[in-house]
């Protein structure tokens, strides 16, 4: 038999294969079979995850929460469970994989991140959509596990009015995006108006401007932040600070970007796409053996001054 701890400094030190059988032939008297049963017989979760990362995190109320999806590329799997037709932001498109929303702690810019939780986004297997494995997470971290971060961070696909209201009620600021088709309401003479309808004075794109969502009771400040690009995000908080400008809201909206980090490091660092397990349960104990290593090589990178990335590559070249 192999161990969780075998598995996993196994997904730290594997270079590019982080197949079952591969793991066999570098165990003495382990066969395929005993790595695959293993993973068939665990009931790893998010859990795990939280016990682990619970005494590192620096919380606080200037502390953010950053929540979005990413998806496991498995479009040349046909018979895997879990597996389904989604949209991937990485490829701009429709894949086929398994999707994860994550939940992720920040002490800030430029500071440390951990995940603290994640869903697998199986609607056939619960029924539940990201959007509420959204609302579950948020609720827990505020009620069980005691967050006491004040921010939240999240993209347009999870700024639903439901969404909104929630954060608003369990006393979060969130600051999010709108997609460019969303429509907004400056007064109730105006009526409803696109983003782009809006007359952005050299004030209001300095700070902003009060606007109405539909289906939403409260009013939100809305920016327009322009990338050297030409790209436009239109940002939106429930921030009370009424001199919030465009560029502290930019400013706190990046944060966001260390989420996007996390799904690189995993994929690139510890294969959660590269398991060819076809049963459901093997797939959720090998994405969770994959969140600590991931949590392994970040507590070593640190301790070190190096990247997640210089820490494992320092294996290969000690190896060289």
């Amino acid at each position: 038999m192999i161990t969780k701890q075998q598995y996993v400094e196994y997904l730290i030190c594997t270079i590019g294969n982080y197949t079952s059988s591969h793991l066999a032939e570098h165990l003495d008297e382990v066969s395929h079979d005993v790595v695959t049963d293993y993973l068939r017989s665990e009931h790893l979760t998010a859990r795990g995850l939280w016990d682990l990362v619970e005494r590192l995190i620096e919380d606080g109320p200037d502390a953010f929460m950053l929540v979005d999806d990413s998806v496991q590329d498995k479009r040349y799997s046909h018979f895997i469970e879990l597996v389904k037709l989604q949209y991937s932001g990485a490829e701009h498109g429709l894949v086929r994989g398994i999707g994860i929303v994550n939940l992720v702690h920040s002490a800030g810019s430029q500071k440390d991140f951990y995940p603290i939780d994640y869903r697998i986004y199986a609607p056939e297997q619960d029924g539940k959509t990201k959007n509420e494995h959204f609302s579950e997470m948020v609720i827990n971290a505020v009620y069980a596990k005691k967050i006491k971060a004040q921010r939240i961070l999240f993209d347009s696909w999870y700024a639903s009015a439901e969404n909104l209201k929630l954060v608003h009620r369990l006393g979060l600021i969130f600051f999010t995006t709108l997609k460019s088709n969303r429509m907004v309401s400056l007064s109730k003479e105006g009526g409803w108006i696109h983003l782009n309808e809006i007359d952005w004075t050299t004030e209001r794109l300095k700070n902003g401007v009060m606007v109405k969502l539909k289906e939403v009771p409260f009013k939100v400040q809305l920016f327009k932040v322009v990338a050297t690009d030409g790209n436009i995000d239109w940002v939106i908080t429930n921030c009370p600070d009424e001199t919030l400008t465009t560029q502290a809201a930019q400013e706190a909206s990046d944060v966001r970007w260390q989420i996007e980090e996390l799904h690189r490091g995993l994929k690139q660092l510890t294969g959660t796409e590269k398991c060819q397990c076809r049963k459901g349960r093997s797939q959720r104990n090998h994405i969770a053996c994959c969140y600590h290593a991931w949590l392994s090589l970040k507590v070593k990178a640190k301790a070190l001054g190096k990247t997640l990335y210089q820490t494992k590559d320092d294996l290969l070249s000690d190896y060289l």
